[in-house]
Formats: C-alpha cells, structure tokens, sequence
C-alpha cells in the first residue's frame, strides 16, 4: 500500500499522520506554510492527501494538483465525522481518523473548485457582508435618530432616498463641534460618513461582479429565466460550479439543503423541516427569489400555488418548493446547456 498523508491543519502549525503499510503511524508537527508543505509532500511523495475543509486547504489542495498528487477534502459537518461521546480529541487524533476513513472509503468528502472560483466565490461572500454591515448601520441610524425624538419615516431600502441623506446630513455635526448636549449628532456624522463608505465599497464590487458575470456564459444562460438576476445567476453558477458532479435533482436538492429532514423507527416514519445544509447565501437568495416569482414567472407561480393550495399557513412551505424547483431547473439548464423555455422544461427539471 502506498503512503496517505493526512493533515489536521491548523492556523500556525499542522499535525501530520503519515500511513505506510501495515506499520504504526507517524505522526508529524510541520508549519502551516506552502513551502513547508511542498518540502513535506516531495519528500513523503505520498499516494493520497488527506486534509478537512477550511480557510487554508484552497491552496494546500493547489499545492497537490500541482504536484500530481491526489488530495481528498473531508466534509466536517457530516454526521460521520463529528466527534461524540468521546473522552479525548486532539490534532493527532484528528489526523489519524482523517487517514483511518480515508482508508476504510468511508471518508465524506466535499468538491474543491479551482482558484478562480473560489475567488469568485468569495468576492460574492465579501459583497453578502458589506449589504449586511450597511444594513447595521442604517439600523443604528434609525434607533439614533428614535432615542432623539425625530423618528425616521419608512422601512426598507426605498426609504433611503436623496431627500433623507439630505435631512440627516443637514442635522449632522463633526464630533469635535458638538456641546455635549448634541453628541448624537456627531455620532450621526460618524455614522453617514461609515454608510457612504459602504454604499461606495458596494458599487464597486457590483461592477466586478456584473463584469464576470457578462463575460460566463452559465450566468448568462440562468438570466435567460424570467425573474432571475445577476446576483442569483452568480451565485448559482459559483456554488454548482461543475453539474456534472450531481447525478440527479435529488442530490441537488440535497446539496442547497432544500429535503426534509428524514424520522423512521420502527412504524414511525416522518418528515421534519429542511436540512439548512450548503451555501447559506444560495439558499436564501432561492428563497427571496422565489417569493417575487408569483408576479414576474407563470411557470413558477404555478408551482408556488399548487403547494399553497390557497392556504397562507403553506406560504413557506410553498416557497421552499418553489425554491427547490428554480434551482432544479437552473441545473438542468447548465447541464444540457440550453436556455429558458417555459414549462416545456418542466419534466426534465421535476
């Protein structure tokens, strides 16, 4: 048998488990670094690298595919990997059950997409946290301005218009100017000025964003669908990544953590809510979308109101419906390739 190297990464150092044979393992403590790494893979030459999903294992698993070494990536929030009921787990233990899962071909492992995407994929997550940190500041703002007596009128981004930036603006003061009876208008100043920083960070990464996203040809294809737009086309296209890799919608599904959850023993066999595993954002970009698509795509308003059955208590369970069909139908279209037809695309979707 040829050597597997597993690695429990660590932010500083990496404990090591090398698996030779029949003999015991060796255990090693190495640098988290790509030239420690690249020293250890050369000298190991192993068969297989094993390491567990984390911050740094995009480039260790670079490092491999440029060596032609073969790595698997473990999946630490399946339910085989988690750790219960134990009495001892540390780095060489990590490691050690890394290889030994490995080896038994019992290793739940998780897709590693190439550089680009994964940077593409962060820049959309980088997005996803500005919108939510304008989001807190306009909500500071608005307790800001309620602790003072003058309550801001209106919810929602529209209510952030031109004639509000300039109603607040004129009320702000620079902090170093304010008596201590009207601290609340430098903290207002402080607090426009972090909200137009945002907005400006936002614009920017937009416009990257809707330049990558013109020039791929899968997010062109998925905004071919009525209702769909860039940020859920992209996000899309980076999560899936190769649709080769599903073989049916049922794992589709499954990946977004759009299924029930699954109760059987005995006589007993029921369904719970949904699993919430995948990619957040993708999840609740599906979501959000598939609320707007009762008024902008017949196709899926149909569905919607199948599930709803006029019913406002199936309103959410309609909408996850409706969610798993939309993202079905986009993998089915970047599988085969081929643009929105309407319901004609519904049996190879379904």
């Amino acid at each position: 048998m040829a050597a597997i190297l597993a690695l429990d990464l660590g932010k500083n150092k990496s404990v090591s488990c090398l698996v030779k044979n029949d003999a015991e393992p060796i255990f090693d403590t190495h640098a988290t670094s790509p030239a420690a790494f690249h020293d250890l893979f050369v000298e190991v030459a192993p068969q297989a690298v094993v390491i567990e999903v984390g911050s740094v294992c995009g480039w260790v698993c670079d490092l491999c595919r440029a060596l032609g070494i073969k790595v698997a990536v473990a999946n630490t929030n399946d339910d085989r990997w988690v750790w219960r009921n134990v009495k001892r787990k540390t780095d060489r233990d990590d490691a050690r059950k890394l290889a030994e899962m490995y080896l038994a071909g019992k290793l739940p492992e998780v897709h590693m997409p190439m550089p680009e995407v994964r940077q593409w994929r962060s820049l959309i997550e980088y997005r996803t946290s500005l919108v939510r940190r304008r989001t807190a500041v306009r909500n500071t703002l608005h307790a800001l301005m309620l602790r003072e007596g003058r309550a801001l009128e209106g919810r929602g981004a529209a209510a952030w218009t031109h004639q509000r930036w300039r109603t607040l603006s004129a009320l702000a003061r620079p902090m170093a100017e304010c008596s201590v009876h009207e601290l609340w208008r430098g903290m207002l100043a402080s607090e426009l000025r972090a909200l137009e920083q945002l907005q400006e960070l936002i614009a920017q990464t937009e416009m990257k964003l809707d330049e990558l996203g013109a020039a791929n040809r899968n997010v062109q294809l998925l905004r071919t669908i009525p209702g769909v737009g860039p940020r859920l086309s992209e996000v899309v296209v980076a999560v899936i990544d190769d649709p080769a890799r599903f073989k049916n919608v049922r794992q589709v599904g499954a990946y977004a953590g759009l299924v029930p959850r699954q109760y059987e023993s005995g006589q007993l066999s029921r369904q719970g809510r949904i699993t919430g595993r995948g990619n957040p954002l993708l999840r609740a970009l599906l979501m959000e979308v598939s609320w707007l698509m009762r008024v902008h795509n017949p196709h899926f308003a149909e569905v919607f109101g199948k599930v709803e059955r006029g019913t406002k208590a199936r309103r959410k369970i309609a909408a996850v419906a409706t969610s798993r069909r939309l993202l079905v139908t986009c993998w089915a279209m970047l599988r085969d390739q081929s643009p929105w037809h309407g319901p004609a695309r519904r049996s190879q979707a379904s």
